[in-house]
């Protein structure tokens, strides 16, 4: 990627002038970061993108089939009750994995869910998109409000190369190869970030930025961030814990006792990182470039091209791994990562909980996964993957996924849907890490969960794995 970021700051006939501009504009509170498409959508390129129209995002070269497993009664996980008019459909546990009608035979690159989240998405290797899932907000791109059972393409996504997604408890973000953003679903705290708070908005719209072509997006409960190809990182949605980095949690009184939210509606450029020593001094960091993001329920990790990890927003049961349980305001350095072979490679959230891939492969987990029992207040090493080589890691609400060496290992606490995907008639949690046992011979790239769901990729290159995958039972509603 070096070159790319190169050419986006190159000096063109109107460099210069275009710099100085953006330099006055540096100091200003992220309101000059307005929109490309706003209302409505469009495909006109906007300036980043005309700058330097070369640019390519590349999308993940490994693809394979989706394995599905967990809950599939979309309007009720998570929940008590069903929200008034909306009617019982019903829908099982699957508590095996098993391959999807709807997308038997496609050649699939990229799975996307949220930890919060109650669909999901995947993309083709041709970058085409299909959802499916709970659509109340309209966070399926579909432009109606009605639930998905099995996987359904985007339309409105055709004229684009998708290369990620990521969800939010009731919205979703979509990244083109242009580094461009589009976003729909819930839009209540401005987490779309298109410039306005609106109940919902459903079909996808190009998000409010101007600006060097993004290169990561990733969705909390209700907020987003969004870092570009020069490791800038921007925030919108809402602010409540500080999750979005701008060192306020955005309260104001709007009667005397009345408390509101100031939510940020277009990407803000989140400015400050920082290092809190021993004895509490706060020192500001100016050398990082952020390479990877992660977001929980009201919490978000970002690792950096130095394999730092910063964590902020809300620090209840030690998620954001301070050893204190502290809301953090702004991006702090988590002193655990950092120093000579210390560093992160990857980065996870779940709702109350954070993982990370140390860069030798080993998984660190900090903070609570279980409704019960001890917190973990700092990264400490999960034992019963000592010594495992950990490729891909997926984090459901309570439960986690992982790819470890030429397995598929997963644990997680009671009640669970089935996203554990130990199989019919087997166990339905477990406290300790297990091997995923109908997954045995079957190679899976990679892993992606839902709030109470896990996706997989498995590999079908060869007749011999196709076999192997033929053994599955097939899923169709």
């Amino acid at each position: 990627m070096p070159p790319a970021k190169k050419r986006a700051s190159d000096v063109d006939g109107k460099g210069p002038t275009k710099r100085r501009k953006k330099q006055k504009g540096d100091e200003s509170d992220g309101s000059d970061i307005e929109g490309a498409a706003g209302a409505d959508f469009d495909n006109e390129p906007d300036e980043a993108t005309t700058e330097d129209s070369a640019f390519r995002l590349e999308s993940p070269m490994l693809s394979g089939e989706v394995l599905f497993c967990g809950g599939t009664n979309w309007d009720l996980i998570g929940r008590r009750v069903l929200p008034k008019g909306v009617k019982p459909l019903g829908g099982p546990n699957l508590w095996g994995p098993h391959r999807l009608a709807a997308l038997e035979g496609v050649k699939i690159r990229t799975v996307a869910s949220g930890c919060n989240a109650c669909h999901s998405v995947a993309i083709t290797d041709e970058g085409k998109v299909y959802t499916w899932g709970r659509n109340e907000k309209g966070q399926l791109g579909l432009s109606d409000i009605i639930r998905r059972d099995m996987p359904t393409k985007v339309e409105l996504l055709d004229s684009f190369n998708i290369v990620a997604a990521s969800c939010g408890k009731n919205h979703t973000l979509f990244l083109t190869d242009r580094g461009q953003v589009l976003a729909c679903g819930d839009n209540k705290m401005g987490q779309l970030g298109i410039g306005n708070q609106t109940q919902h908005v459903p079909c996808p719209m190009r998000v409010k930025y101007k600006g060097p072509p993004i290169r990561r997006i990733a969705c909390g409960g209700e907020f987003s961030m969004i870092s570009d190809i020069n490791g800038n990182l921007y925030s919108f949605g809402c602010p409540e814990f500080g999750q979005l980095g701008h060192n306020t949690d955005g309260k104001y009184f709007v009667t005397s006792n009345k408390l509101e939210y100031k939510c940020e509606m277009t990407p803000r450029k989140v400015n400050v990182f920082i290092e809190k020593t021993r004895d509490g001094h706060v020192v500001p960091m100016t050398d990082v470039d952020v390479r990877e993001i992660a977001c929980g329920l009201n919490h978000a990790l970002a690792l950096d091209s130095k394999k730092r990890i910063f964590s902020w927003g809300f620090g209840g049961y030690g998620r954001l791994g301070h050893s204190e349980p502290k809301d953090e305001l702004v991006p702090r350095l988590l002193k655990f990562f950092d120093g000579p072979n210390r560093g992160a490679t990857q980065l996870q959230c779940g709702s109350s909980f954070s993982l990370a891939v140390h860069e030798a492969g080993a998984l660190y987990f900090w903070g609570q996964s279980k409704p019960t029992g001890e917190a973990t207040m700092y990264p400490k090493l999960v034992q019963d993957l000592a010594g495992w080589k950990i490729r891909s890691v997926g984090a459901c609400y309570r439960s986690i996924m992982t790819c470890a060496d030429e397995s598929v290992v997963s644990w997680g606490p009671s009640p669970t849907y089935g996203e554990l995907g130990y199989g019919e008639n087997k166990m339905k949690s477990s406290t300790i890490a297990q091997e995923v046992k109908p997954l045995e011979g079957v190679h899976v790239h990679s892993v992606a969960c839902g709030y109470g769901h896990s996706m997989m990729i498995a590999r079908c290159d060869t007749e011999e794995e196709k076999k192997r995958l033929e053994k599955l039972p097939v899923f169709s509603p």
